[in-house]
């Protein structure tokens, strides 16, 4: 836990794919529904979006985007109020994929177990769908 009791979830893989090909999965609304919820995402700073799962639906906002570099968007819903951040960083193999979640707040450890259960299981989701793509 921070200093300041806010917890993040971090997950970091190393994906032989290369930027533009993870950016496509990230930014792409079909693509995003296959390994993470139906949404109306779009890849512009301000765009207000939803993502909608079985057990809740969430509002966001576009706040950075950097093309095959960093995205990041707002994750609001049931209580919680975070921010999700990409970032991508070629490597030797591919690329190295950084995922950040961060404002979970210490009363909030429900939706932080859950986030750290559920981001690599959407990870390896991500990683069939690059596997899929042309």
């Amino acid at each position: 836990m921070s200093a300041t009791g806010v917890e993040t979830v971090t997950v970091e893989r190393e994906i032989a794919h290369p930027a533009g090909r993870i950016w496509r999965a990230l930014t792409q609304p079909h693509l995003i529904a296959e390994w993470l919820m139906a949404n109306d995402f779009v890849p512009q700073v301000g765009h207000r979006f939803g993502l909608n799962a079985e057990w809740g639906d969430l509002a966001c906002e576009v706040i950075e985007v950097e093309p095959e570099r960093t995205l990041a968007y707002t994750w609001t819903g049931l209580g919680l109020d975070s921010v999700v951040t990409w970032t991508l960083t070629p490597s030797a193999t591919g690329t190295h994929l950084k995922m950040v979640q961060t404002g979970f707040l210490p009363e909030q450890k429900l939706a932080y177990h859950g986030a750290r259960a559920g981001w690599p299981r959407y990870l390896d989701r991500l990683e069939a769908v690059l596997a899929a793509l042309d």
